[in-house]
C-alpha cells in the first residue's frame, strides 16, 4: 500500500471524493464512517479535523498512496465487500494497532470484555508464584496481547492450529514490544501445553461458535473473506465449546479461570455443560454492552 514517492492531492479534490464515497457507501450500505477511517489512515487526517471538514481549505495533503489507487481501494471495500481492515491491512483493539490479514478473524470490540473479565477474575484470588495463562485459538494474537500487557508477571502461551494465523500473531505481538512475554505454538488447543498439566492459571479462548447451518447468511464481509476455521462451531455451534469444558479439568490447576466468549443464545447451554462437568464452580454468564449474554467465566474445583 506505499508508493515510490509521497503523492499529494488538493484539499478540495480530497474533500469532493469524500462526499462521493460516503454517498456510495450508503447505497451499498457500507457504514460511511469507514471512509473517514480510511482517510486517517491514508491521509493521516485527525478525526476533528475530518469532522469540521477543515482540510478541504488546504493546498495539498500528503497520502501514502495516489488519490487513483485511493479510489481502486475503494471500489474493492465496495464490490467485493472486503473489509476494510483488511485492505489497509490493520485494526485498532484496546490499546494495540494489529496487523490483520485473511488468515485471522478480524478482533472484534466485545472482545476487549474478555482481559477484562481476566483482569478481574485474577484479582480476585492470591496469585501463585508462577502463573501460566492460555490464549487458545489466538488468531491475531489479540487475546494473548490484552493478557500479557495486563498480567505482567504471567507467562502467557498462545495456541493456534493455523501457522498462517501464527506468524500474524507473533508479527503483531513484536510490533507491540510483547514478543518475551508471549510463547507462540502451533496445535490443537491444548495439544501443544501437555508440560503443563495441571498447572495453567487461567484459559481464555474465543472459539469458533457460529452453528454451521446460519454461516452462509452472515454479512458478506464475512462469509467471503474472513476464515471459516476461526467460525464454524458445528451443527449447534457448541463444539469447540463442549472440547474446551470437556478438556480444560486437566491443564487447568484448582481454582484456575475458564473464560470463553459465545454468540447469543448459547448461554444457558454452556452454564448446563460446565455444571454437569463436574469439575467447575462458581460459574457466572456475564453480558456484553449491548447486553446480550456473551462470556461465561467458572473457576476449576
Amino acid at each position: 500500500m506505499t508508493s515510490q514517492c509521497s503523492p499529494s492531492v488538493p484539499g478540495l479534490e480530497l474533500y469532493r471524493w469524500r462526499l462521493s464515497a460516503k454517498e456510495r457507501a450508503i447505497k451499498e450500505e457500507i457504514p460511511p464512517r469507514e471512509v473517514d477511517w480510511l482517510l486517517r489512515e491514508i491521509a493521516g487526517l485527525e478525526p476533528l479535523v475530518l469532522r469540521l471538514e477543515s482540510f478541504k481549505d488546504k493546498q495539498q495533503i500528503s497520502l501514502k498512496i495516489s488519490l487513483k489507487e485511493l479510489e481502486e481501494l475503494w471500489q474493492r471495500r465496495l464490490e467485493e465487500r472486503i473489509p476494510l481492515q483488511y485492505l489497509i491491512g490493520v485494526t485498532y483493539w484496546r490499546n494495540f494497532a494489529l496487523t490483520v490479514t485473511p488468515a485471522v478473524l478480524i478482533p472484534r470490540p466485545e472482545t476487549e470484555d474478555l482481559i477484562d473479565l481476566a483482569i478481574a477474575a485474577r484479582s480476585s484470588t492470591t496469585p501463585t508464584e508462577k502463573e501460566n495463562w492460555a490464549d487458545l485459538g489466538t488468531g491475531s494474537g489479540a487475546i494473548a496481547l490484552g493478557l500479557a500487557e495486563a498480567l505482567t508477571e504471567a507467562k502467557i502461551y498462545a495456541i493456534d492450529s493455523s501457522s498462517e494465523a501464527l506468524a500474524v500473531a507473533r508479527e503483531n505481538a513484536e510490533k507491540c514490544g510483547l514478543a518475551h512475554r508471549i510463547e507462540f505454538a502451533r496445535g490443537y488447543w491444548w495439544e501443544p501445553l501437555d508440560k503443563l498439566k495441571g498447572q495453567i492459571s487461567g484459559m481464555v479462548a474465543n472459539p469458533p461458535y457460529i452453528p454451521s447451518r446460519a454461516i452462509a447468511a452472515l454479512q458478506p464481509e464475512v462469509v467471503k473473506h474472513e476464515p471459516h476455521l476461526a467460525l464454524d462451531g458445528g451443527i449447534d455451534g457448541l463444539d469447540c465449546i463442549k472440547y474446551l469444558i470437556e478438556t480444560a479439568p486437566t491443564y487447568l490447576r484448582s481454582g484456575g479461570v475458564w473464560l470463553i466468549e459465545m454468540m447469543a443464545g448459547q448461554a444457558s447451554a454452556a452454564a448446563e455443560l460446565l455444571r454437569s462437568n463436574g469439575n467447575y464452580t462458581q460459574i457466572q454468564i456475564f453480558p456484553d454492552l449491548a447486553g446480550i449474554e456473551r462470556f461465561a467465566l467458572a473457576r476449576r474445583v
